[in-house]
């Protein structure tokens, strides 16, 4: 397991060792306490450096990478596609399993119940888009899973992003609240990388989310609900949204910030439209059977 020290890799390592697989856990942090590996064996190894030891496994499950749409774009690039190289590499034989993202389709028009074939596209709005995209094309014969809006406990981009945008009892969005989106909780996530870990398929691109689509403003609204906290969704035009973004992220750059600004333009042209997801394909070869949506113990997260 790469990226066990992470949001996603954590609870695959969790899940895994409960199912009473025997797990070799990696991270690039320097040590992680062992409940958020499920007491796995833990290494730290950037995978920009050399491999670790020689393991035998049979099975990666690949988590690690750069999930941020702020940072220099060739730090981005390395991580996650000459990360993704050395991880291949470094366990040759091993089924490969590889968490990508739904970035990887076009993000310049909405997403309509896109099936896998709809990406890689052309061009990208950033870095991770890229080069997400180019690290599926370097594996070869490998499981490739795309997610889109991972949520859940543990989760350090989505939820705090959300929150972060709460002012004067509004949470500030962009586009009128209508457009459907597919959201993935970690847990119908760390379903598929067992599922895809275990067989029946050893190779394949499949889509990854919740059951069924959501409504934007009924998914706000619920989780605000589910954190107890007194705010309503104000959405943002996205023209206006978009010269926004421009100056935050300007500002940021003038100001060598090395966090994101709370609305980037690749954050605007992502929420403004539908994001949705056809999981056809992982339901016939996988037997994904995703459960809904649902923010049910939000307020502990």
């Amino acid at each position: 397991m790469t990226g066990a020290s992470g949001f996603v890799g954590g609870a695959v390592c969790r899940a895994a060792v409960a199912e009473g697989w025997t797990v070799s856990a990696f991270g690039r942090r320097p040590a992680v306490a062992g409940e958020h590996v499920g007491g796995a064996p833990y290494t730290s190894w950037d995978l920009l450096d050399a491999a670790p030891r020689p393991y035998e496994v049979d099975v990666v499950v690949h988590c690690a990478g750069s999930v941020t749409d702020w940072g220099p774009p060739r730090a981005i690039w390395a991580v996650n596609v000459e990360g993704t190289r050395n991880a291949a590499a470094a366990f040759p034989g091993a089924r490969f399993v590889h968490v990508s993202t739904a970035s990887v389709y076009d993000p310049f028009r909405p997403t309509v119940m896109a099936a896998e074939d709809a990406a890689p596209v052309r061009r990208y709005a950033n870095a991770y888009g890229a080069s997400k995209a180019a690290a599926e094309r370097c594996l070869d014969g490998a499981v490739v899973l795309r997610p889109h809006a991972v949520y859940g406990r543990g989760d350090t981009t989505l939820l705090p992003r959300i929150l972060g945008a709460v002012r004067g009892g509004r949470v500030f969005a962009v586009g009128d609240g209508r457009q459907r989106v597919s959201l993935t909780s970690v847990d119908n996530l760390v379903r598929a990388c067992l599922l895809a870990a275990a067989g029946p398929v050893g190779h394949g691109v499949f889509n990854v989310t919740d059951a069924e689509p959501v409504v934007l403003d009924e998914a706000l609204r619920a989780l605000l609900r589910e954190r107890g906290l007194d705010a309503e969704p104000y959405y943002l035009p996205p023209g206006p949204a978009g010269l926004l973004a421009v100056v935050a992220e300007t500002a940021h750059r003038s100001l060598r910030r090395r966090y994101p600004p709370r609305l980037t333009r690749y954050a605007v042209g992502h929420l403004a439209v539908e994001r949705t997801l056809d999981i056809t394909a992982a339901r016939l070869r996988l037997g994904y059977r995703p459960s809904a949506t649902s923010f049910a113990g939000a307020a502990g997260w």
